[in-house]
């Protein structure tokens, strides 16, 4: 059984599935928006690529390696267990030639989806709808690819809206006047009035606000509620058929945020 909470589900943000639920969730808000927007607008759904090298995975691991075996035969054994490391002295008294068993970063292709909303007669981007991923909040190449895009945006006249559903992670940068609180947050820059722009911070117990997408001076903008497309698509996706409940969310939340989560999740089970 799924949990009914307020607004966003931190057990939704666990590596493992929030690839998932992102792509999921971009969708669902193309589809949202699609027919507030015609004829005038088009919203698609477009992606972006990039290689991501895990640098943690080989720390220690040597640059370089010179390999021999001693004989043809040994190297032919493949189904034996892997020699230990054996050093070939050196007639000069160095260190000698080293074989080892070893492995070599694999690059792993990223792709990133986003919305971007069109003109419909002419395809110019209007709005950039961004949902915000493990990877574009940890120190890396997927953060400094990402940055490198909003700055892009938010030196052009195109409009922003940045949607970051994860706790864990560095925020994107932002100048505010007082200290921002709340886990989750939705940046709406538009391009018309930057450096002024909305900020929406909220914690895990309330509903995800309503927001408005900006377009082009003068039209309206139409309303997007996040909140009830996002429990929409987890009804009908079943995140819950592959959520584990009975252990804490990952990142874990804070002590009275993790008792009034698991009350829920004990309340509504009791009811069933």
């Amino acid at each position: 059984m799924r949990p009914h909470f307020p607004g966003m589900d931190p057990w939704l943000e666990h590596p493992s599935i929030w690839l998932d639920v992102h792509n999921r969730l971009v969708t669902a808000i193309a589809d949202d928006l699609a027919p507030k927007l015609a004829p005038r607008y088009y919203v698609g759904v477009e992606q972006s690529t990039y290689l991501s090298v895990p640098e943690d995975s080989f720390l220690g691991r040597p640059d370089l390696i010179i390999a021999r075996t001693r004989s043809q035969t040994r190297r032919s054994q493949s189904a034996q267990p892997a020699p230990e490391p054996e050093l070939e002295p050196d007639p000069e008294g160095g260190v000698g030639v080293m074989r080892l068993d070893v492995d070599v970063p694999a690059p792993e292709r990223v792709n990133q989806w986003y919305l971007a909303i069109r003109t419909a007669r002419t395809g110019k981007v209007v709005t950039m709808i961004e949902i915000l991923s493990p990877a574009n909040k940890a120190a890396g190449p997927g953060r400094k690819k990402y940055l490198r895009k909003r700055n892009r945006i938010l030196e052009s006249n195109t409009s922003l809206v940045e949607i970051d559903l994860l706790r864990g992670g560095r925020p994107m940068p932002v100048h505010a006047r007082e200290e921002v609180q709340g886990a989750y947050r939705i940046l709406i820059s538009r391009g018309r009035a930057r450096p002024r722009a909305e900020l929406y911070a909220f914690g895990v117990r309330l509903p995800i606000p309503t927001i408005a997408i900006p377009l082009l001076p003068k039209d309206p903008e139409p309303s997007l509620p996040l909140n009830d497309v996002l429990h929409a698509l987890c009804e009908r996706a079943r995140f819950d058929l592959v959520t584990d409940y009975s252990r804490p969310p990952v990142p874990p939340l804070a002590e009275k945020d993790f008792a009034w989560a698991r009350a829920i999740i004990s309340t509504q089970a009791d009811a069933v």
